[in-house]
Formats: structure tokens, sequence, C-alpha cells
């Protein structure tokens, strides 16, 4: 009787340790479906206990239990049935099964598109530099700096409020279906990002997700 219930101790503990270091997304999805508490305060939540009847998690000082139904058998159930309480997680959330947990910086062609767009946002931020004896007169001559002086609140305007709602459709459609948290900081590089770069910034993020899909398909073949 004591060998099992330290079998089943070890077993336990392996269950929290694989969970916590290999698959934190699952428990942020557990928290949010199950418990519903907010993407933000899931990111904090820790599998402290796992038994035959449930898993014990904590979020934000707060204690969330969520059963098995039906209880285990044995531990060795234990992977099957976490495996498909996130794919009820998933199929609740509305979220991919695809978690996207890196950030690929723009690169050659997309790396040129991101200058030249960041360059556009600078250059055209501050209208009184296209003004009559300003530094852009000077230098560039009359003609570039009047044109531009007319343009810029049009430009610069018109970026800001195509990109802005790019990022607004983005965050919901991209981020948050590929289980990109926002208390992380990658949250926010795939955010700045897309505010500077717009569909350029979609296409990588698509191209990853896809890269990522293929490779998941690999392993399971």
């Amino acid at each position: 009787m004591a060998d099992q219930a330290s079998k089943d101790a070890a077993a336990q503990q392996r269950i929290v340790s694989h969970m916590q270091k290999d698959h934190h997304d699952s428990i942020v999805r557990y928290l949010e479906h199950y418990s519903k508490v907010s993407a933000w305060t899931a990111q904090s939540g820790v599998l402290t206990a796992v038994d035959l009847n449930g898993m014990t998690l904590t979020a934000s000082g707060k204690t969330h239990r969520i059963p098995f139904d039906p209880p285990l058998k044995s531990y060795s159930e234990a992977r099957e049935r976490v495996v498909s309480i996130d794919q009820d997680c998933l199929r609740g959330l509305g979220r991919s099964d695809i978690t996207i947990n890196e950030f690929i910086w723009p690169t050659g062609r997309y790396g040129v598109e991101f200058a030249v767009i960041l360059g556009i946002f600078a250059a055209y931020s501050q209208r009184w530099w296209f003004a009559p004896g300003s530094i852009v007169e000077r230098s560039l001559g009359v003609g570039l700096a009047k044109f531009s002086y007319r343009i810029q609140p049009w430009l610069f305007g018109g970026l800001l409020v195509v990109h802005a709602a790019e990022l607004a459709y983005f965050v919901p459609a991209r981020l948050r279906k590929h289980s990109v948290n926002p208390r992380t900081g990658l949250f926010w590089l795939w955010c700045a990002a897309q505010a500077i770069m717009g569909i350029g910034c979609s296409k990588r993020f698509d191209a990853l997700v896809e890269k990522k899909r293929v490779a998941k398909g690999k392993q399971q073949h």
C-alpha cells in the first residue's frame, strides 16, 4: 500500500512538472474556459496538484478546481484526459490548436518594408518639418516641401487610421486565436510590429502558423 502511494505521488509530481514546463498555455486555457477568469489573470496560473478526481490550479492568489468527469482510474489516463480537456477549451474559447509562442523579426523583403513604413511614419509625424524655411525645404527643395506640407495630415492620419483598424482585427483574429496572452511581452511585440507594418505583419504571422501546423502534422504521422 505504501509502495503504491509512493508511485502515485511520483506520478502526480511528474504530471504537474510536465504541465508547468511544457503546457502552460493549456493551463491558461483551463482557467479561462472552466473558471471564467480573464486572459490576463489566467496567465499567472499554476497547476499545484492533480489527483484522480481533478486538478487544482491557482491564479492571482485564488484557487480553482477542475474536476475529471469521470474520475481517472489510474494516473496512466492523465495524459489523454488533460489533452481532451484542452480540446474542449479550444472549442469553447474559439481557439486554434496551434499556439504561437515566438516572435519572428522582419528580415529580407519584410525587413525593407518595415524600414520604409517606419521611415514614412517618422518623416511625416511633424508637419512643421515641411513648412516654408524648414530644413526639408532648404535641403530637398521647395517643391517636395510644399507637396509634403499639403499631404502630411492626410498621409499620417490615414496611416494611423488604417493601421489601427488592422491592429484591432489582428488581436482577436490572430493573437487571441493562437493563445498569445496580453500579459506577455510576445503579445506586445506582435502588436508593435502590426501597428507599423500592417498587412505585412499579418502575412508573417500566418506563415509562422502554417509552419507550425506542418510541423505538428509531421509529428502525428
